[in-house]
């Protein structure tokens, strides 16, 4: 329990917060509205705006298709093999997309499936010409479905996995046969959770960015945050921009209030704690048709990793990490990402433990109740207003104070903290309130509070969810494009933007040995996030 000055500062630190929060982002909106509101409403009603619109939708909707389609066989596949060699390296490799960089991604499908990639080279040589292309609506549907498979079929296989046991027994002793199964078994559980993984998917496709600047090809294949970005960056076209983001506003806000319907799912099944044996799916077809799927799947994923790291390879990297753009664009994405992952874990902690305050109140008032609710809706705001509108409303803001250069870094690391603030409040609340309830009243009796408290008590248990946070939301920032898209310039250069400038020069084996660098680095922040933590598997 804490004592009343204690719960003073944790409220008045999450309001702090919240008005904070509120206050950078009620700036860039009202910005958005109060210039020009004539135009930009005129723009609402062309063919121009509603056709990006159509595409937005139809790229997002067909890419969750795909996604959750796929996902499911996988998902099912790796379900009903729990015991093999490397199966749990497969489940890491699932991992790996989530915590690439967009633009190394884009870069490493450029490498397989581009003009010059691997698989055109071995249809040429079997006499076809150029007879894939990459680039436009299928480069995009190949972008998103390569990003969020892995995230798909992890979330559906911890479903599965979570089966009773008593479900497999029967179905074994009923001599079910594999389509019964899915129907009664399987899809059942499926079911429950496949809405809401294809809200998720659907919401990240149509907030996508980076794979669809590089992959898009032009403007039949342009979406609403890129043709935002091109309105502002090229045309300088105000209005057009913020009819486009006022547009994306209302997709996201509906998106998440269509999630946010959907019920949530429970596991309502008593089960008497046996281990999970599965007996079925051991004829010789199911075995090969769940090894053509699991090696399919790998196949798809590892490509593009390996293409990254060959072509880097290539490279002469010591010259690139040695150059000064690199070295200028290293530092500045290194002090952006160590800003924005300590603003987000700071504004995650002081959100978490103000609704704990408030949750530790047997009489809470109506505002206490509202605090709360604030607080909780204030780390997903980003998810329904997305960097490149907040990006769009400060760029307008600072315009007119002639001031875009001065300020673009911080802005920038902003930006990202909120981007990272919904993953890190996600780690940290679980984290906290564990042991909030394990030491809250023990600290209480024993009078042990302040840094005495955080020293004794506190750190031995939060230093690794802590750093988990700062890991991921530092991960965030470094492979972000979206927010340095529109201030990036000789002033200000990160080393996403650098590996796109460089591409957009043609100068592709610099731009190839310089996404290695990104993604290793992005990459080995997520794993040592992630390190410590075990797959756990029902064997």
């Amino acid at each position: 329990m804490l004592t009343a000055s204690a719960r003073r500062r944790s409220i008045g630190t999450g309001l702090a917060v919240l008005a904070g929060v509120v206050l950078f982002v009620g700036i860039a909106v009202v910005t958005l509205l109060a210039w020009d509101g004539d135009q930009s409403a005129s723009r609402l009603f062309t063919a121009y705006t509603w056709s990006i619109l159509r595409f937005t939708l139809l790229q997002a909707a067909l890419s969750t298709l795909l996604s959750v389609a796929f996902a499911i066989p996988v998902a099912l596949a790796l379900a009903r093999r729990p015991r093999f060699s490397g199966r749990s390296w497969i489940l890491r490799l699932m991992a790996l997309p989530m915590g690439l960089p967009a633009l190394v991604g884009a870069l490493g499908l450029l490498g397989v499936w581009g003009r010059q990639g691997v698989l055109n080279d071995w249809l040429t040589a079997a006499g076809l010409e150029q007879p894939v292309s990459v680039y436009g609506l299928s480069g995009i549907l190949l972008a998103h479905t390569f990003f969020n498979i892995p995230l798909a079929v992890r979330l559906l296989l911890t479903v599965l996995e979570r089966q009773p046991a008593e479900y497999w027994l029967l179905s074994a002793s009923l001599g079910m046969k594999p389509i019964s199964i899915f129907r009664f078994v399987e899809w059942p559980a499926l079911a429950r959770v496949v809405p809401g993984v294809a809200g998720l998917v659907f919401m990240l496709c149509a907030t996508s960015f980076t794979l669809v600047l590089v992959l898009g090809g032009g403007p039949a294949a342009t979406t609403l945050e890129v043709a935002i970005y091109q309105s502002l960056r090229f045309d300088f076209d105000p209005p057009r921009a913020i009819a486009l983001a006022f547009l994306q506003i209302a997709v996201t806000a509906a998106v998440i209030g269509l999630v946010a319907l959907l019920p949530a799912p429970t596991d309502t099944v008593r089960t008497a704690g046996r281990k999970v044996l599965r007996l079925d799916g051991r004829s010789n077809a199911s075995r090969l048709w769940d090894f053509l799927v699991i090696t399919a799947a790998v196949i798809f994923v590892v490509s593009p990793l390996v293409s990254v790291l060959v072509a880097g390879l290539q490279a002469d990297l010591w010259k690139l990490v040695t150059g000064p753009r690199f070295i200028q664009a290293a530092t500045t994405s290194l002090v952006i990402a160590m800003a924005a992952g300590l603003t987000a874990v700071t504004a995650a902690l002081a959100i978490i433990t103000a609704r704990q305050a408030i949750r530790d109140r047997r009489d809470q008032n109506r505002a206490e109740r509202l605090l709360s609710i604030s607080l909780a809706g204030t780390s997903s705001l980003v998810l329904v207003i997305p960097p490149i509108i907040l990006g769009t409303g400060w760029f307008l803001v600072l315009r007119q104070l002639g001031t875009v250069a001065t300020f673009a870094p911080y802005l920038v690391a902003v930006i990202n903290a909120l981007m990272a603030l919904p993953f890190a409040v996600r780690v940290l609340e679980p984290a906290l309130e564990d042991h909030r309830r394990q030491t809250a009243r023990l600290a209480a009796a024993l009078g042990i509070g302040g840094l005495g408290k955080w020293r004794l008590i506190d750190a031995p248990v939060l230093t690794r969810p802590i750093l988990t946070a700062l890991s991921f939301a530092m991960a965030l920032s470094l492979g972000d494009l979206g927010a340095v898209a529109l201030f990036g310039s000789s002033d200000l250069v990160t080393l996403p933007w650098l590996v796109y400038s460089t591409l957009s020069s043609y100068r592709t084996n610099d731009a190839d040995g310089l996404s290695l660098i990104l993604g290793v680095v992005c990459l080995f922040l997520t794993i040592l996030g992630t390190a410590g933590r075990k797959e756990h598997n029902n064997v």
